[in-house]
């Protein structure tokens, strides 16, 4: 089974939609996208993840089903630097690296800041959903890996956002999202792929073929949003510091 986890595009967040030029890499990755042979297509409730995806299933006359938990991650903290309410994965890297337990992934959510803001109730929802929806797909969470109860070559297509896609990622690996939310990048758009392998009969896992992919950007030559990123250098006035 094939899992294509597609970040939205380039977000207007005041309207919960796209920019035009967000509007304009849904177009292009729908070039992509609507090549494949996707058995099902899931999405978020928010309105830039279904506009990202509505130029896909427009074009092969397709409806995805609308997920809940496939929203960005929710959950709010009391930054280290920042009283009051931010997202729970948005921290300044001499605060979460100060935190050994962050980077394990059955212990980053065990702090206190954490503990105040729900994030492991939040963690557990959407990983479990998650499963259920794997095993509605013939792969049983078993442990760290996946049961093939129905070994199939299907592909499923997931369009939500950032946040949300470090954890599906993170909980397939077996990695903690805090690495993954600060260490890696997925342009809007990007398309981000995992595939299972089952070297032996009944037993699962998966493997990324490629993460935050905008080979569909480039080809068009549209550069990629920079949002996801922060400055380069902390003396660039354009590029955004917080």
């Amino acid at each position: 089974m094939k899992l294509i986890i597609i970040r939205h595009g380039d977000p207007y967040y005041e309207i919960d939609s796209l920019t035009e030029k967000g509007w304009r890499e849904a177009e292009y990755l729908a070039d992509r996208i609507a090549a494949l042979d996707v058995k099902a297509f899931y999405v978020s409730p928010l309105g830039r993840a279904k506009d990202t995806a509505s130029f896909t299933l427009q074009r092969l006359n397709r409806q995805a089903t609308e997920c809940e938990w496939l929203r960005e991650f929710a959950p709010v903290i009391d930054r280290p630097d920042r009283k009051g309410s931010k997202i729970a994965w948005d921290w300044l890297p001499q605060d979460w690296t100060a935190c050994e337990d962050y980077y394990r992934y059955d212990r980053w959510y065990d702090s206190a800041i954490m503990r105040a803001g729900h994030v492991k109730e939040e963690y557990d929802w959407v990983t479990s959903s998650f499963d259920a929806l794997l095993k509605q797909h013939g792969y049983a969470r078993e442990g760290h890996y996946y049961r093939a109860e129905h070994a199939n070559t299907d592909t499923l297509v997931f369009f939500c956002h950032f946040g949300l896609g470090c954890v599906l990622v993170g909980h397939l690996l077996g990695i903690s999202p805090m690495v993954l939310w600060h260490g890696v990048c997925a342009a809007p758009t990007s398309v981000t792929t995992l595939v299972t392998e089952e070297r032996r009969p009944g037993i699962a896992s998966f493997r990324m073929t490629s993460y935050g992919d905008i080979s569909h950007l480039y080809v068009r030559h549209e550069e990629p949003a920079f949002a996801a990123r922060y400055c380069e250098t902390y003396d660039n006035p354009d590029q955004r510091h917080d």
